[in-house]
């Protein structure tokens, strides 16, 4: 089982069970030894002194460890504070720019079940930027209706100003077709933008290869520092920048380097790369696992997403419902002994609100509501599992006596 120290309110727990991994991820210890050896080091490196030219050097060594992992250009990678940013940085940057090309670019296609990084930036630009957004219909495993985008596209593909498409969902873990996404958009020279933070690391992840025009990635989620990331985006494609300031990072993104964060970003992205296709295994047959012993234990519990043997699923994710309980009260029980995971909803102001992935998806409210994201990381060991199957059923019980 996972051990960590505690501090505060949870001091006596003396075990706890992540299993929050598509939330963030431990650090590898590859990641925080090339953190730590630039942390003392001085120098900025947009400073043409030697102090400037060794921190330039640590960057641009990434941003090459990053694209050869990724299969991209290192002139493609442009460093961000993390996904939230540079999902921001592709959907307006490419939205503004492709505009300006050509005013009547004003549509944006994406889909029903995106992050709210991508969902609240067109909601945004709608609002403040006069974008028509469409967001296209999913079927009940999360998957998009590529007909829906095709025909979205061939009403009016002068209009479009962008694709944007997830690899794959955070909540549910289905993968999307990505590669039928940029069919679709290459015929009409459509730029696509895929965020891939759910991604990288978990299935395999090639830029050039799928085509796309963007993708976003970040450090936590695979095992490097929080507050790092990247837009992969090509040379070819105009993009606005948000931030403006002295240039740096092809004057798309200004600001200064965060040296040794962008070391260890680099360090993590390489070995889970490296180490994708044996982590997804390995995690995978964990999450298997888990799914069965838990339907065992509550017959009536039900995974979400797509099926588990179908290729179109994250390793590690584990969605499941529990009819007549509610999410959040799973989870609070849940951590109450010990054991970390999620709900397949989204927390307004302090009010729980039902999935608008599972609402995509043709759920109703209260089938939105009873959900949980068992999500399994390279820390996840078999006592984990053991440990979950062992409470779910009191756990289950007594959420469901709640409601009564």
């Amino acid at each position: 089982m996972t051990e960590h120290e505690t501090t505060g309110p949870d001091r006596g727990r003396e075990r706890t069970v992540y299993l929050d991994h598509a939330a963030t991820t431990p650090m590898v210890p590859a990641a925080v030894e090339a953190m730590s050896a630039h942390l003392l080091a001085v120098g900025n490196a947009s400073s043409l002194h030697a102090s400037g030219r060794r921190a330039r050097r640590v960057v641009e060594e990434s941003r090459e460890t990053i694209a050869q992992a990724i299969g991209c250009r290192p002139g493609e990678v442009v460093f961000t504070s993390g996904g939230t940013e540079s999902d921001n940085l592709a959907v307006k940057g490419v939205f503004w720019a492709r505009r300006a090309e050509d005013p009547r670019r004003t549509r944006i296609l994406s889909t029903a079940v995106e992050h709210h990084a991508v969902l609240d930036t067109l909601h945004w630009l709608a609002e403040a930027a006069g974008a028509e957004v469409e967001l296209l219909p999913v079927d009940d495993r999360g998957r998009l209706d590529v007909g829906a985008l095709r025909a979205a596209i061939d009403r009016d593909p002068a209009t479009v100003a962008l694709v944007t498409v997830m690899w794959a969902n955070n909540e549910v873990g289905t993968l999307q077709p990505v590669d039928e996404v940029v069919a679709a958009a290459a015929e009409h020279g459509i730029p696509v933008h895929t965020d891939a933070v759910q991604a990288v690391g978990h299935v395999a992840v090639d830029f050039a290869a799928a085509g796309v025009d963007a993708l976003t990635l970040t450090g936590h989620k695979l095992g490097g520092p929080y507050g790092v990331g990247a837009l992969v985006v090509r040379r070819e494609l105009s993009v606005s920048p948000l931030v403006h300031g002295g240039g740096q990072e092809r004057d798309i993104r200004s600001g200064t380097l965060d040296t040794p964060a962008v070391a260890g970003f680099a360090a993590a992205v390489e070995l889970a790369v490296k180490h994708q296709a044996e982590h997804a295994a390995r995690v995978g047959a964990l999450r298997d696992d888990l799914v069965r012993r838990v339907v065992e234990v509550v017959p009536d519990a039900h995974l979400h997403g797509a099926l588990l043997d179908s290729g179109e699923r994250l390793p590690g994710n584990a969605h499941l419902g529990f009819p007549g309980c509610e999410g959040d009260s799973l989870l609070m029980l849940l951590d109450a002994r010990g054991i970390e995971c999620s709900t397949g909803s989204a927390c307004s102001a302090g009010v729980p609100q039902p999935s608008h992935v599972l609402l995509a998806m043709g759920c109703d409210e209260d089938q939105a509501r009873h959900s949980l994201r068992f999500s399994l990381g390279h820390s996840t060991t078999e006592a984990d599992v053991d440990a979950v199957v062992e409470v779910i059923g009191p756990v289950v019980e007594r959420a469901r006596a709640a409601r009564r």
